[in-house]
Formats: C-alpha cells, structure tokens, sequence
C-alpha cells in the first residue's frame, strides 16, 4: 500500500469510526479501495424519550436549521468539543426503530460510549483544522437548504475561518486530487429539530 492510499485509508476510516464505530457496529471498519463509506448512527437517545435537556440554550447547540446544525457540528469536532458534536447528531428513524438524538446523558462526560467518542470524532479535529488555526473556528455553510426533512451539503458549500472544507482536508492528504475527494454531511429535521445524520466520503 502506498503512501496515498495510506493516508486516503485514515481519513476515511476516521470518517466511518467516528459514526459507525460510535454505535458498536465495529471497532476497527476498513472501507476497501473505491468503496464510498457511508456512516449513520451515533451514541444516541430515542427521540420518543425526553432529551435531557439538550433544547437548554445553555447548551450553545443551535439546531434551528440544517446549515447551523451541519456549520456547529463541524466547528465543535474542530475545537475538539465532543459532546457539542455529539448533541448535533442523529439517527433518522428507521422502520419501526424510532429516530434516536443526541441528548446530556448519551453524550456528556458519563456517557457509557464517551471514550469511544472521544477517540473516534477527535480524529476529524486535524482534517478539519485549516492552516493557520484558530482557537475559535468561524463555520459557515452557504448552501441554501433542499426541501423536505433532508439537506446534503457538499465539503465545498462548508467554509472553516474563509477556506472551503474540501480543500482543507486536501490539504492535510498526500497523493489526492481535488476531482477525486468528495464528502456530503447530511442533516435531518428529527421533531422540528435539525441534526447531522450521515457523513458521506468518496473517492472517485
């Protein structure tokens, strides 16, 4: 394998531990070469139930929109706040398995799955870090919202601090072109509420 597909194999294995990995499925997934991961699912509370809390303003998480759940949860993996990112995220429900949030109590300090969380979502901080960092990333989707209860945002409708999110995480691959990366973040609106619900990484 080599050095190109190595660091290609990390961030695409980062992508799929941080969602998949998060809700047991697997503690070490390995997308095969051309395959797209896909990943949904996260350390989440039935949505029927009472979420903790996690509406509290105090909470800072602002789901109002699909752009400000998508925008938040990026900057949060990016600061490294794992239960901010945690709160942002969502599994759509699923026939009759009900739509499951993030709440406090699924996704604070005591959580059962927080080590998991902290080591598999920590591993976005580097590739969605831009150069220079900052302390206090400015996150902004500029992608205007698709109808219905489903929104998918391309990397490149994604700005950290001015720069484009396809392009920053280009910037920390070796042997990658910009035709050949492609990454979505998908959020759902979950009981009025959005969330992110799916992380999509591609290379054509």
């Amino acid at each position: 394998m080599d050095q190109r597909t190595r660091r290609v194999s990390a961030i695409a294995g980062a992508v799929v531990a941080a969602v998949v990995g998060l809700s047991g499925c697997s503690d070490d997934p390995k997308p095969a070469e051309g395959k797209k991961p896909s990943a949904s699912g996260s350390p989440v509370a039935d949505a029927s139930e009472p979420a903790d809390g996690v509406s509290s303003p105090a909470s800072g998480v602002d789901r109002s929109s699909a752009e400000k759940a998508v925008a938040g949860w990026v900057a949060a993996l990016i600061k490294g706040d794992i239960e901010q990112a945690c709160l942002l995220m969502a599994e759509p429900a699923d026939g009759s398995e009900p739509a499951r949030v993030g709440s406090e109590k699924t996704c604070g300090a005591d959580a059962p799955e927080r080590e998991r969380m902290e080591a598999a979502l920590g591993k976005f901080k580097e590739s969605f870090t831009p150069d220079p960092p900052s302390d206090d990333p400015k996150v902004e989707v500029t992608q205007a919202p698709g109808a219905g209860d489903k929104v998918t945002v391309p990397a490149s409708e994604i700005s950290v601090d001015g720069q484009a999110l396809d392009k920053v995480v280009l910037s920390h691959s070796t042997g990658v072109t910009q035709d050949q990366l492609d990454i979505n973040v998908e959020s759902s609106r979950i009981q009025g509420s959005w969330y992110v619900t799916n992380l999509d990484f591609n290379l054509g």
